[in-house]
């Protein structure tokens, strides 16, 4: 893609809103949570699994209050589980307008540990649990981890999805052609994202200067440009998290910036492209 891209009304600067609405498989936890003494190997952390379910319980409904307020959709990814467990948490995100992309079938579920046969059928599965609680298509895709296999963009490709996000080696988004099929890689960046937050306890407000900062830097660079701003449903979905949070989506509102889903760009990226 050619570096000269500029997103549309001649903008140079994109922001996405990604929201991680995420569950784990039954009997299987978080591997982190607010408490930081991991219990014995084996011992199930019940703790942790209600915390993460905060995110499909409430924090989603508070987030997307806050995007309705700033007039903001988000690329919400979604666990094929939590179509089973939750089907009304997703009808919600379909309903308010906002992209839904698969996040796997659970965290646990991660594609570079599983054969291609197994992962053609986790592809397929997500998909069809995903658009029945949802009624959308499902044409974005983005691994736990971000972890793809070897196999993961043409098995995408084949399926066809329109965009995938398991790249990191790129500022700006780019088409591969994979098996004959073409696929937007849409790099996810991790500098404005809650999960590190979190992990190190600095504090919520540390987020929005880091978005700020980020504007900062594609101002003075001048050049086209994708800001990522991540959170997880069930660490900034809660209420100290989430009022900075929306306080970065009256940032990115203020800035003149084209604020866009996935799949918006991956759509752009292709017409720019040629596809």
């Amino acid at each position: 893609m050619s570096k000269e891209l500029l997103w549309p009304g001649g903008k140079r600067v994109a922001v996405l809103f990604n929201t991680c609405l995420e569950a784990w498989s039954e009997g299987k936890a978080p591997g982190i949570s607010p408490m930081g003494n991991p219990l014995p190997a084996g011992v199930l952390d019940n703790m942790a699994i209600s915390w993460a379910s905060y995110g499909y319980k409430k924090g989603i409904y508070r987030l997307l209050e806050a995007f309705a307020k700033h007039g903001i959709h988000s690329s919400v990814m979604i666990n094929g589980v939590i179509a089973e467990r939750a089907p009304e948490a997703v009808r919600a995100v379909a309903e308010a307008g906002h992209e839904i992309l698969s996040h796997s079938y659970a965290m646990d579920v991660i594609p570079v540990m599983l054969d291609e046969a197994a992962e053609r059928a986790n592809i397929a599965r997500c998909q069809d649990l995903l658009q029945n609680a949802s009624g959308k298509a499902i044409r974005g895709w983005l691994s736990p981890r971000g972890t793809p296999s070897a196999n993961t963009a043409r098995l995408l490709a084949e399926a066809g999805f329109l965009w995938y996000g398991d790249v990191f080696d790129d500022d700006l988004p780019y088409v591969q052609d994979v098996g004959g099929h073409r696929i937007v890689a849409i790099p996810l960046g991790t500098d404005v994202n809650d999960m590190p937050f979190m992990k190190y306890g600095a504090p919520p407000r540390q987020m929005l200067d880091s978005f700020t900062q980020n504007l900062e830097v594609a101002a003075d660079h001048g050049q086209t440009c994708v800001i990522d701003v991540t959170n997880h449903a069930h660490i900034f979905g809660r209420p100290r998290g989430a009022y900075f949070y929306a306080q970065i989506m009256a940032e990115a509102v203020k800035s003149g910036a084209w604020i866009t889903t996935r799949a918006q760009m991956a759509e752009h990226v292709l017409a720019h492209s040629g596809g």
